[in-house]
């Protein structure tokens, strides 16, 4: 079966991280949208609806029979089954949105529906930024429980010091942890296969720890936090998810927030999670062109892929950061700091493209993986169009 994941209610509330994927391929927990529904639906196929210019990277539908899903929430056991179980021509619909439906890709729109069925009990539903690390917990247990359930994990070296449930705890093969403490009294600890927990550390649930993640000596990580895939954290970070391959290595302080891919964060870098005040913290949202209320006390920054802070960095409360941005001159940048911006205030000139694209390509090099020409094709649209 082929599942195709839509963008058509969310893409835009989602940017800047949006920018360079689709939404399904966002990740919460330990899992993208996109693995956890591959895995809860045993799909052989996906296929994405998303904007024009990233259908060459993330492939459209095949003209078949199709499982149509918005791919933003967590499933309840109810609603999961009643997926599986849709006949063809039938839908579900979750506050008056379309959640998903059974269709032929061949001829999709809404004249192939003929029965809509409303899901009547909440969901965990993911609609903006904010929302991936305010509902971390909960996508990091339901992640936990889907990828664990059956199996044994690796043992914890003696080194270690450790609090709270064992059934807590999940070691995959090939991670390594020594002399460091882990405590799973306030959430769940997950450490991914080949991650590595340098020692000193003190690592407090709910925590994800994806493949080949590094916590380096002596940080301390707050929970919900994940760690995507070959991220690098070091200092202290709390509440915060890192989709993947991004660097905050050193000391410096990371709370509330989301990191895009190929993102760095240097030495000292700190990020403010809270007013003076202690008000609501306000948001630019791209989709308003304006700074938006979130009604969170708590809120860091969120930032595009491959965007870059250089060396005692202040990143205010409530900051946004576009994609490849480079973020380097004295005092706090704004709260909104664009696409390509080279210095990271207003009025800065643009990022030259073919030096933005060389640093791309060197980055992704060091990971042995290659800066194609899909994705400079990307890149080159967000610099033309946004």
């Amino acid at each position: 079966m082929q599942i195709v994941y839509s963008d058509a209610q969310y893409w835009e509330d989602f940017l800047p991280l949006s920018f360079t994927r689709p939404m399904a391929e966002m990740r919460c927990g330990i899992l993208t949208f996109s693995e956890r529904w591959k895995k809860l639906l045993d799909a052989e196929q996906i296929s994405f609806i998303t904007e024009d210019y990233l259908q060459e990277k993330f492939p459209k539908p095949q003209e078949m029979e199709s499982l149509f899903i918005v791919p933003n929430f967590l499933p309840t056991t109810d609603v999961l089954n009643q997926i599986k179980n849709l006949n063809q021509g039938e839908a579900l619909v979750y506050e008056d949105e379309l959640l998903a439906a059974r269709v032929n890709m061949k001829d999709f729109g809404l004249h192939q529906i003929e029965k809509m069925t409303d899901i009547t009990e909440p969901l965990i539903f993911f609609k903006s930024p904010s929302d991936l690390f305010t509902f971390n917990e909960e996508a990091i247990d339901f992640d936990f429980e889907l990828l664990t359930k059956g199996r044994v994990s690796q043992e914890l070296s003696p080194t270690n010091g450790f609090l709270g449930d064992t059934a807590a705890l999940f070691i995959e093969k090939g991670a390594q942890i020594e002399f460091s403490t882990l405590n799973t009294r306030s959430g769940k600890i997950y450490i991914g296969k080949d991650a590595e927990v340098m020692e000193g550390s003190n690592l407090r649930g709910p925590l994800a720890m994806c493949d080949n993640a590094v916590v380096k000596l002596g940080s301390k990580v707050f929970g919900p936090t994940t760690l995507g895939p070959y991220s690098k954290i070091g200092g202290e970070v709390s509440n915060v998810v890192i989709f993947g391959y991004s660097s905050k290595g050193h000391d410096g302080y990371l709370g509330n927030s989301v990191l895009g891919e190929w993102c760095n964060l240097g030495a000292d870098t700190n990020t403010s999670n809270l007013k003076n005040n202690y008000s609501t913290v306000k948001l630019w949202n791209y989709k308003q062109k304006q700074f938006k209320d979130t009604g969170l006390q708590f809120c860091g920054t969120i930032m595009g892929d491959h965007s870059k802070t250089a060396i005692n960095t202040q990143l205010n409360t409530g900051t946004m950061v576009g994609v490849a941005s480079n973020i380097f001159k004295s005092g706090f940048p704004p709260n909104y700091v664009e696409n390509f911006s080279w210095g990271g205030h207003h009025g800065d000139e643009k990022y030259n493209f073919e030096k933005a694209s060389q640093v791309a390509e060197r980055v992704m090099a060091r990971r042995k993986l290659q800066f194609s020409e899909t994705d400079r094709n990307i890149l080159k649209h967000i610099y033309e169009k946004f």
